[in-house]
């Protein structure tokens, strides 16, 4: 696949956002790819079009397949794999909504709730974090669960419904004050 300086620009940048939230860029870079291929890439086109090594694309493939963000496809006469990501955004953006909830909000909350338990169960060696730390935590604790729960629902969502959601904008801003 030829990349124009466009879409090169795009595939370096979403590499970019991807390592600042914690990806790494070859995998948002073959995910960016993958969003500009008009047709299912194989692998080893893919490793071509990036510049990175063949191992490369297939562990950035596999991680995308984990997170549900991409999907193997079989073309007629091609024996390759051949690989896609979801055409819908919002379907993506549901997705990685409830994937970050699976992997960072429920362990941080199963996490502060442990310490919140450990702080009253501690005894005279937990005595100095009942005060302070103790409310830090169960404010901490509040807030993850708020959070939590509305990602829960958002994910819930069908991706039609999450952009209209959205679409609502200053409505709902200026309904909350």
């Amino acid at each position: 696949m030829k990349l124009t300086p466009t879409m090169q620009k795009f595939v370096l940048h979403w590499g970019e956002m991807g390592w600042k939230w914690g990806i790494s860029r070859a995998v948002a870079q073959v995910h960016a790819l993958l969003m500009l291929a008009p047709k299912p890439l194989p692998a080893d086109e893919i490793a071509e079009t990036l510049g990175v090594a063949r191992s490369n694309v297939s562990t950035s493939l596999k991680e995308l397949g984990g997170w549900g963000l991409v999907r193997t496809v079989h073309v007629f006469g091609d024996r390759r794999e051949h690989f896609e990501t979801l055409g819908d955004v919002w379907e993506m953006f549901l997705i990685i909504l409830r994937e970050r909830k699976k992997r960072e909000l429920d362990p941080t909350l199963a996490a502060l709730r442990a310490c919140s338990a450990a702080i009253k169960d501690g005894g005279k060696e937990e005595a100095p974090a009942a005060g302070h730390a103790a409310a830090r935590i169960a404010e901490l604790a509040d807030f993850i669960e708020l959070t939590s729960a509305w990602a829960e629902r958002g994910a819930a969502l069908s991706p039609a419904a999450a952009r209209r959601l959205c679409a609502l904008g200053d409505k709902v801003f200026r309904l909350v004050g």
